[in-house]
């Protein structure tokens, strides 16, 4: 009997956060394709403080379906996404990384394989991309912003789940010591990037939200990273100050010209204010860049890890 298998070791992270009534359907979905396209695979499943029975629903994926290995991340409190991801990548041993951090199963299993042929094709980083984009509001705006003023060739938009090579892995560790924002470092970090858009199949879940604030942290971190917006807004604001500036210079040169008693005192106090705002939104800017920049450069890792499942 020939096994047409790829010989490739593959790993699955998928992030878990009170997911008890959509986890078991994914990870089914999963193992599904792996087992039957690869030889050696895990599944990690990270989870993120959940407070509901979502590891009753791993441990018993475990037991009733023929899996290879499933492994378990308690992260010791809630850490949000990215970090939990990060701890999840950082325990993979696989040859290629496949990266869940959704609950979203909107794909069927020969999406899997047609990421990973994708990947083999000389691509280091490979997103699945629903036909039915879902941006509206903050992440609309976000990708926007963030594709016109970021210098990768690959525009960021929606994806479903990603694969990483082991090369693309080790090229975001040298690079980045912490990860803010995974998409925008895979799309900055100089290898191959490549998508595979999927029609989208009706899939009922309830939608769950990340936190706004963490949400707004993530993208602000990412924006003055990876993008100029930063360096924009304070250039417009400078330009702003500079046309008031010549502006008011103009008004009390004619007073003065006209031997006209300058009152602009009303004037003078709104030209200080105005100043002092755009110093103080220049400098905030310039606060936020030391902030994260001490924060890549200073803390080798955020998160903490209660303990390690091995459940096969």
């Amino acid at each position: 009997m020939i096994n047409n298998k790829e010989k490739n070791f593959i790993s699955a992270v998928v992030y878990v956060r009170n997911d008890e009534h959509t986890l078991a359907e994914l990870l089914k979905k999963i193992n599904n394709a792996f087992s039957a396209n690869f030889n050696k695979y895990e599944i990690i499943c990270v989870n993120d403080a959940s407070d509901d029975n979502s590891i009753d629903v791993i441990k018993e994926f475990s037991k009733t379906q023929e899996v290879q290995k499933v492994s378990i991340i308690n992260m010791s409190f809630y850490h949000g996404v990215e970090l939990s991801m990060q701890a999840g990548v950082d325990l993979a041993i696989g040859d290629f990384v496949f990266e869940f951090d959704n609950q979203k199963n909107d794909f069927e299993e020969d999406v899997i394989r047609s990421v990973y042929n994708k990947c083999l094709e000389g691509n280091d980083i490979v997103f699945a991309v629903p036909d039915k984009k879902r941006k509206c509001g903050l992440s609309k705006w976000y990708y926007r912003v963030f594709n016109k003023y970021s210098k990768s060739k690959y525009k960021l938009q929606p994806d479903t789940f990603r694969l990483l090579s082991r090369r693309a892995i080790n090229r975001v560790k040298d690079i980045n010591k912490v990860i803010p924002y995974r998409k925008a470092v895979y799309c900055n970090c100089g290898l191959k990037v490549d998508s595979v858009e999927y029609k989208s199949v009706s899939q009922k879940m309830k939608k769950k939200q990340k936190p706004l604030k963490e949400k707004v942290g993530t993208a602000m971190d990412s924006l003055i990273l990876f993008t100029k917006v930063g360096y924009k807004i304070s250039f417009i604001m400078s330009m702003i100050m500079l046309l008031f500036t010549v502006g008011i210079a103009g008004y009390a040169l004619v007073f003065y010209l006209q031997n006209l008693a300058v009152k602009g005192w009303t004037t003078t106090v709104l030209f200080l204010s105005f100043g002092f705002f755009g110093l103080f939104f220049m400098l905030s800017i310039a606060i936020k860049y030391l902030d994260v920049l001490i924060g890549l450069n200073f803390k080798n890792k955020y998160y903490l890890i209660r303990d390690i499942e091995k459940l096969n």
